[in-house]
């Protein structure tokens, strides 16, 4: 077995992880400013969502990942907004697996309004993207050890 890579035969991969994925969110009321708006920092939450969930496709949580000596840290994150989500908006999250290494990995995002006051986004609102697409982002992930030290990804992360 190659060094950076103990461990990682006992995790239950099922499947390759998916290269793309999506899942729905509401915007709690707890993640917007005073007006409403979601705060900016609440889309990176949302972001690991997607992320998750796309890991999760494997048949391999995170907490599994972790619990074998894996951690992905953020070391890159870009975000673009276009239009601001709203509190109550219903969300879908769309994530891409864009490349990466042996210790890193890239994710591209779009945030999608699908939903606004119970019901499809009016696209003649200037509000709302013509795309629908609120925000766009990336994401650049390293893989560290407990130790905090960069390590391999596991090989079936890498192979996708």
């Amino acid at each position: 077995m190659k060094a950076g890579h103990a461990n990682e035969s006992d995790l239950a991969v099922t499947n390759p992880p998916a290269a793309a994925g999506s899942i729905a969110v509401r915007v709690r009321y707890a993640e917007c400013d005073p007006m409403g708006v979601a705060h900016h920092a609440s889309y990176l939450p949302w972001m690991e969502m997607g992320r998750t969930e796309l890991l999760r496709t494997s048949g391999v949580t995170y907490g599994q990942m972790e619990a074998r000596g894996f951690f992905l840290v953020i070391t890159r994150c870009e975000v673009k907004y276009r239009r601001p989500l709203r509190y109550d908006d219903v969300i879908e999250v769309r994530t891409r697996v864009e490349g990466g290494g042996r210790i890193k990995i890239r994710h591209e995002y779009e945030l999608a309004l699908v939903e606004r006051g119970g019901n499809p986004p009016d696209r003649s609102d200037p509000a709302v993207p013509v795309d629908g697409v609120c925000a766009v982002a990336t994401t650049e992930l390293a893989c560290v050890g407990a130790d905090g030290r960069p390590r391999e990804l596991p090989a079936w992360l890498v192979s996708r």
